[in-house]
């Protein structure tokens, strides 16, 4: 449809609305298991933001960050680097480090991720505004989960918007404009400027393209938070934006009737393993096969994988950097059954991806689309694995989902397991166990946030 044909009948209200919600929330409104949920993913996205920052893709975005994006009147600094950028160089460059490593949270209806961005524009904004309030700050990121759940699903699931499917960067732009407007105290038709601002030029970028030929386009997480960030001070400055039509179109409308009632950031799903989570239900059937089963890597014959279309257009090609190794089926499936595990080593071990046992594995994948997982996808994501033995064996794992869905969170053990995992490269022990501790009492402790945030800054070690 034409832009002139849009209807915004009813877009003020819902304005009013979406605004009462993102500056009025408390901390306190949200039931406990919401609460908890967000400190849990909280210090997932740190434990990402940690390893992702040894990757080629952080190094050189923080240092055009640095020389592109330099620091003015406003500035934040870079975590884990010490160089101090603007606001919005810093959600650049922080949003790209945690994307660069595909372990970070997502949501099954949105096919995307909030908390990339919503993090990455939460620490410029904190540091350069001098916020430390923790439970302000967990209230804002919520408000971040929430609004991008909405965004997402408004963007992708109407022709009126997006007739394809878009990166995540292309709707938490506005995510990260409204947790600046209740950062900044913006008023309510400044922040309708500012969420124009960040829907008109957030990254339109079309997600397949990346999923087809793995880059360190990634999932543009980082650009829509740069564009968000820039959005709330354009906004503030006096710069103005058109209707939001993810907002104001009136075929859309019905995505915010529930805001505060039903809370989406338990819909969110946590990767084990740092691949696309396309990927992920495979894996997890080859893992229950090598649980029920003593598998010899050496006897398998052929590996058939049935799932849905889009996890099929993986790439199934031996991998040449880390990139290609994470947007894959077959690497991580032969990663797992040679090693036993799919881990940040894994992804980043360049010989692992020319290994004689890993390029016979993959060889032996076939991918097989299925209609029945066509069907339930995007809400469930399944695969069935069978494997097929030189002696003539079959195995067959069934459909298997990956762990950490909603229907099968992580506990609070494996989460922090998993934090050790991926942070273990750059935070000590006790450095670990401070961010841990710091990240649990965030809503109750005074100098809380100054503590993480001091953790997540400092420079790199000599």
């Amino acid at each position: 449809m034409s832009y002139q044909e849009f209807d915004f009948s009813g877009g003020e209200d819902i304005v009013d609305q979406v605004y009462r919600f993102t500056t009025g929330l408390q901390w306190e409104d949200a039931p406990q298991e919401v609460r908890e949920r967000v400190k849990l993913l909280l210090l997932d996205l740190c434990g990402v933001l940690a390893c992702g920052r040894d990757t080629p893709v952080s190094g050189i975005i923080r240092d055009f960050a640095a020389e592109q994006f330099g620091a003015g009147t406003a500035r934040a600094r870079l975590p884990f680097d010490g160089r101090e950028v603007s606001p919005a160089g810093a959600a650049l460059a922080t949003g790209m480090s945690i994307d660069s490593i595909d372990a970070h949270d997502g949501h099954l209806l949105v096919k995307g991720h909030i908390g990339c961005g919503a993090l990455a524009a939460l620490l410029a904004y904190a540091d350069d505004l001098g916020i430390d309030d923790g439970r302000e700050l967990l209230a804002t990121l919520l408000v971040g989960y929430e609004l991008g759940a909405r965004f997402g699903r408004a963007l992708h699931e109407s022709p009126d918007t997006a007739a394809q499917y878009h990166s995540s960067g292309a709707w938490v732009s506005l995510v990260c404009a409204a947790m600046g407007a209740r950062l900044m105290g913006l008023d309510r038709d400044t922040f309708r400027h500012a969420l124009g601002i960040a829907e008109y030029h957030g990254p339109r970028a079309l997600m397949l393209k990346v999923t087809w030929h793995p880059s360190m386009l990634k999932d543009s997480s980082g650009w829509g938070a740069m564009a968000g960030v820039s959005a709330a001070y354009l906004a503030r400055a006096g710069f103005t934006g058109a209707p939001v039509i993810l907002l104001e179109n009136r075929h859309l409308q019905h995505y915010w009737g529930d805001l505060g009632d039903n809370w989406e950031t338990m819909g969110q799903y946590v990767k084990p393993q740092p691949v696309c989570r396309w990927a992920q239900p495979p894996v997890e059937a080859v893992t229950a096969l090598m649980q029920r089963h003593a598998i010899d890597h050496r006897e398998i014959e052929a590996i058939e994988v049935e799932t849905f279309e889009e996890a099929c257009r993986l790439s199934v090609e031996p991998p040449r950097d880390t990139e290609q190794a994470q947007y894959n089926v077959a690497y991580p499936l032969a990663a797992q059954l040679l090693r036993g595990r799919v881990g940040v080593a894994e992804v980043s071990d360049a010989a692992l991806f020319a290994d004689a046992d890993i390029l016979r594995l993959m060889a032996c994948v076939e991918m097989r689309r299925g209609a029945a997982f066509d069907a339930l996808f995007p809400a469930v994501r399944q695969a069935r694995v069978r494997i097929r033995l030189r002696g003539g064996e079959e195995l067959d794992s069934g459909a298997t989902a990956a762990r950490g869905d909603p229907d099968s969170m992580l506990d609070a053990a494996q989460f922090r397991a998993k934090f050790d995992a991926l942070a273990e490269r750059r935070l000590d022990a006790a450095a670990r166990d401070a961010v841990a501790a710091a990240v649990a009492t965030l809503d109750g402790t005074a100098g809380a946030w100054q503590r993480l945030r001091q953790l997540l800054g400092a420079p790199e070690s000599p």
